[in-house]
């Protein structure tokens, strides 16, 4: 992504209250971006239907396989409880104490493409593989390993709290969109193999997760990734707009001009401030004045 023209680097303050503010709106954005519930099932089977026919559905292999094998279920479950919680930020912060010239890119690109996200949720409410009904073939693995962790049978939100999360918002997927982000910045700004290694790794991983705990499709999956795409090709023309509002509400508050010291009145050479003198050339003038 092309970077913009040079900017100080940002106060670590009001970036956590900007990512926290557009945070809080996905979040509530997404939980009030309710469809019907049939409309959703009905979403939900049309992309197992056309993956079927495109022969894309990996979804049932991979759900069988984390449903008979504990050892990979249980923390897969735990995968997509917790990482997109812990590895989207430590980016963020790695990116701000480490490559500050490319933080604001990146920041902006992935705010963006949550927003975007927010806007899948709400034209294509979607039910997940594991509320379809049973006879499709799909087990809840959060509800089936629930016993290891702290959720329930509604996907990764706390026992109780499952009125808090939309469960019907599953397309686009922004786990595997802000695992692709994130491993878009491990490739192009770590400095070691191991760090690129992990950037090609955590999308990949996540994919497999989302889809083998039947939380999503893999067009869901593709979706998330789509959306990342559009967020990257709108993020310059989002800054160069940002840019563009700071330059002229910064000239205007330039143009305030502060009031005037003196009055008016101009200082002479050795003069504190208008209208008086120092001491020793207030004496010299009295003794001009004497010799006159």
């Amino acid at each position: 992504m092309p970077l913009p023209a040079q900017h100080p680097r940002p106060r670590w303050w009001t970036e956590l209250m900007l990512i926290g503010f557009v945070y809080a709106a996905y979040s509530a954005g997404r939980l009030l971006a309710r469809g019907d519930v049939a409309t959703a099932v009905d979403h939900g089977l049309a992309i197992l239907r056309a993956e079927k026919a495109l022969l894309l559905n990996a979804e049932h292999p991979l759900n069988r396989l984390f449903t008979d094998t504990p050892v990979i279920g249980i923390p897969a479950d735990f995968a997509y409880a917790t990482l997109h919680y812990l590895v989207t930020p430590a980016i963020l912060v790695w990116l701000f104490r480490r490559r500050p010239a490319r933080y604001r890119a990146a920041r902006t690109w992935l705010m963006l493409s949550t927003l975007l996200g927010l806007i899948g949720f709400t034209l294509m409410p979607t039910c997940p593989p594991r509320l379809l009904d049973a006879t499709h073939g799909f087990v809840d693995t959060m509800a089936q390993y629930s016993s290891y962790g702290w959720w329930g049978g509604e996907a990764s939100a706390p026992r109780g709290l499952g009125s808090m999360t939309n469960q019907y918002a599953a397309m686009p997927s922004l786990h595997v969109g802000w695992a692709l982000w994130c491993g878009v910045m491990l490739w192009q700004h770590g400095r070691t193999p191991l760090m690129k290694a992990l950037g090609v790794a955590y999308p990949l991983l996540t994919t497999l997760v989302v889809m083998g705990t039947a939380n999503h499709y893999f067009l869901d999956a593709v979706a998330g990734a789509a959306v990342m795409g559009v967020g990257a090709l709108l993020a310059p023309g989002a800054m160069r707009l940002a840019d563009r509002l700071e330059a002229r509400f910064g000239r205007r508050t330039a143009a305030v001009t502060a009031p005037v010291v003196g009055g008016g009145c101009e200082t002479s050479a050795g003069e504190r401030i208008p209208g008086q003198r120092t001491s020793s050339e207030g004496a010299d003038d009295s003794t001009q004045a004497a010799a006159r």
